[in-house]
């Protein structure tokens, strides 16, 4: 028998215990699998706009809902991080010596402190509902590495909205939310999913630099930044190359203009993602000469360094060509040689693109 009051208390309870481990906002959602979420997954991997993320096929019968993956869960607890930037995301644009990094990873792992948090909250959860006298509840719990739809899910939680940049919106934290869910046994009451808040604005579909909105709230990996500089390990397409600017992981633009980032204060950011002061203006030429022993330092405990110094430098590479700036040239010959097939493209490209500087 549900025992609905007792689980009512834990659920207020609940809210209050993910505020105290570093949670801005916290949403209740049914576990049933919903077919419009599982149809508009399979539509966008069969039209291939997952890229090369095979890993996004191959498990998309189990990410299309919470009971494909678990029957047995009942409710999902969706759970966002604020990371809410102090300055602008899209400040260092066209700045020739400095290089660009997402705001996401100027901080520690997001995977790391995320997962570290909803595993305490799970602690608590099982040991609470054992002293209310519930059954010990079984759950998982999941930050973006695992085939799960965080974003329909947190929008189903009402948290925020899936915007027409694809990512999830809040009211009171803009796009700036790191996303995490709980499955577990125990029936929480949902809470009312949330209406979507976009209305006419198209600003995320017009700041993008390489136009990878087919349509509003689709994204076509295969032309985002994002995408490029992180999931891609081949050559950057030429066709992409120049739009990347100083781009060198990651991407801000549509999340930077999006008019409900108004909303979002630094003040619920947790500390954990204040900036790194190495990574928020990084110089270019610096990043350039990191071999991979330099790398692994550099960005120990930071989610860049899941990319590879390889991958990173062959970014850093493309930054370069963009740059105008022929002092970078001596150090872009030097990797034209590079072990790496890939960085020494990357290398040859951007020196003829140096060489044209006049």
């Amino acid at each position: 028998m549900v025992n609905a009051p007792v689980i009512d208390a834990l659920k207020h309870d609940l809210k209050a215990e993910a505020a105290r481990l570093g949670f801005a906002t916290v949403g209740f959602a049914p576990a049933e699998d919903d077919a419009l979420r599982a149809a508009r997954l399979h539509d966008w991997i069969a039209a291939g706009h997952h890229g090369s993320m095979q890993w996004m096929e191959d498990r998309a019968d189990v990410r299309q809902g919470p009971q494909s993956m678990w029957p047995e869960a009942r409710s999902v607890i969706a759970l966002g991080m604020s990371y809410a930037p102090e300055v602008d995301p899209l400040a260092l644009e066209g700045e020739a010596e400095k290089a660009r990094i997402s705001v996401y990873a100027q901080g520690r792992d997001y995977h790391d402190v995320v997962k570290k948090a909803l595993k305490a909250l799970a602690r608590w959860l099982v040991a609470e509902a054992g002293r209310r006298g519930l059954d010990e509840p079984s759950l998982k719990v999941f930050v973006d590495t695992a085939p799960v739809m965080e974003k329909p899910l947190g929008e189903a939680a009402g948290i925020g909205w899936q915007g027409k940049h694809s990512n999830l919106v809040s009211r009171e934290h803009g796009s700036w939310l790191f996303l995490g869910a709980i499955y577990t046994t125990v029936p929480f009451a949902p809470d009312e999913p949330h209406d979507d808040r976009c209305g006419s604005c198209t600003a995320c579909q017009q700041a993008c630099p390489t136009d990878a909105f087919p349509q509003p709230y689709v994204v076509d990996a295969r032309r985002c930044i994002s995408y490029l500089t992180i999931e891609h390990k081949d050559p950057i397409p030429e066709e992409f190359r120049e739009a990347m600017g100083n781009r060198i992981y990651g991407c801000d633009d549509c999340l930077a203009v999006c008019p409900w980032n108004k909303f979002a204060e630094t003040a619920a950011r947790h500390k954990a993602f204040a900036p790194r002061e190495d990574l928020v203006a990084p110089d270019l030429l610096e990043l350039l000469r990191l071999d991979d022993a330099a790398f692994r330092q550099k960005f120990s405990g930071s989610p860049i360094k899941r990319i590879g110094r390889n991958r990173f430098v062959r970014n850093c590479l493309i930054a370069a060509g963009n740059s105008g700036n022929a002092s970078l040239a001596p150090v872009v010959d030097a990797l034209r040689d590079d072990p790496d097939p890939v960085v020494a493209e990357a290398a040859t490209w951007a020196r003829a693109k140096l060489t044209a500087v006049p």
